[in-house]
């Protein structure tokens, strides 16, 4: 008799935040190709309409929301279930961030900042939450990052590293509350990936020579050496997994 396949997403229920572009849109083409049913959600439509279109109406829905703004993102988790008929994956990856010391950031900059990556992430994580426990279970992945996990070294991004600290314990706060409910709560921790975040720091060349001088496998991330991560906590390959944060780094938080 076969073993089943636990990395397996087809006909699944998931949706994706922050999904227009960068990694949000790698996340979707990587999801929809394992077999799920996609909620493409970003505050970009045209871009969600061209994703969609190119991986297929039926796999993929594009839905225009701000997770910043609490009736969208309830709309968007109604909608998920109603389109795909259950809600089993959210992947939280709406996210935002600026490049400012802390003489240049003022609070309504840092404030802006915290109320998309974790305000925003925790009003996803709350409703998709309360749709997964009610039918029974789900997996939250949400995506944190390297900078929740220590300091950003030479690159000062004060609001960004607090509201990716916050993420990183609030995974674990969430998957406490929610494990007895079936809904496993997790994170993963990216370091440099070009994304359109960072495309300043790939774009010259003294980024460049910080990425090769300061991570030790010596350059940044491709965006599929995301897919490994998101596939096993989406899955039921990480069934006994919950709580977690993933690094994926190439070795930057280890030194």
């Amino acid at each position: 008799m076969a073993e089943p396949d636990l990395f397996d997403l087809t006909g699944r229920g998931v949706v994706v935040t922050g999904a227009s572009s960068g990694l949000g849109r790698r996340f979707v083409q990587c999801l929809a190709g394992r077999g799920a049913r996609v909620v493409a959600a970003a505050r970009r439509t045209r871009e969600l309409k061209e994703l969609a279109a190119e991986l297929g109406e039926d796999r993929v829905l594009p839905v225009t929301a701000d997770v910043t703004v609490e009736a969208d993102v309830r709309a968007l988790v109604a909608r998920a279930e109603d389109w795909a008929g259950r809600l089993d994956v959210l992947v939280n990856n709406a996210g935002t961030t600026h490049v400012k010391t802390v003489a240049e950031e003022t609070t309504d900059d840092f404030r802006r900042v915290l109320e998309v990556n974790l305000v925003g992430l925790y009003t996803c994580a709350r409703y998709a939450g309360l749709a997964m426990a009610a039918r029974g279970g789900g997996s939250i992945v949400n995506i944190a990052s390297a900078l929740g996990l220590v300091g950003s070294k030479r690159i000062p991004h004060g609001g960004y590293c607090a509201s990716k600290a916050g993420a990183v314990n609030l995974t674990r706060e969430l998957a406490s509350q929610w494990a007895r409910d079936g809904v496993r709560v997790n994170a993963i921790a990216p370091g440099y990936f070009e994304s359109e975040m960072s495309q300043e720091l790939f774009a010259t060349e003294e980024g460049r020579a910080y990425i090769r001088r300061t991570i030790p496998m010596g350059r940044g991330g491709r965006a599929d050496e995301l897919d490994g991560a998101l596939v096993y906590l989406a899955s039921d390959a990480s069934a006994y997994v919950t709580g977690s944060v993933l690094s994926v780094d190439g070795g930057w938080t280890a030194v």
